[in-house]
């Protein structure tokens, strides 16, 4: 879980504008904080199972994210 100073600090690096808070941007870069701390926890944890399914699950929706980003800014 990401805590919420790390999270706010994504959030201002990330944004378009002021009150910008939930771009695709934005998210992509949540996810790729979660998936790197999950990552760190799998390291240690191998056989947690759980874990590792919801990090799969993570992956795919960063890999739609930066699809629909890549599809957006190419028009």
């Amino acid at each position: 879980m990401i805590a919420k100073k790390k999270k706010q600090q994504l959030i201002a690096k990330n944004r378009k504008h002021d009150s910008d808070t939930g771009s695709s941007h934005v998210q992509l870069a949540i996810l790729d904080e979660r998936i790197k701390e999950l990552s760190e926890h799998l390291k240690k944890h191998r056989k947690d199972n759980h874990s590792r399914r919801g990090l799969l699950e993570l992956v795919a929706k960063r890999r739609k994210h930066a699809k629909y980003i890549e599809r957006k800014t190419k028009k």
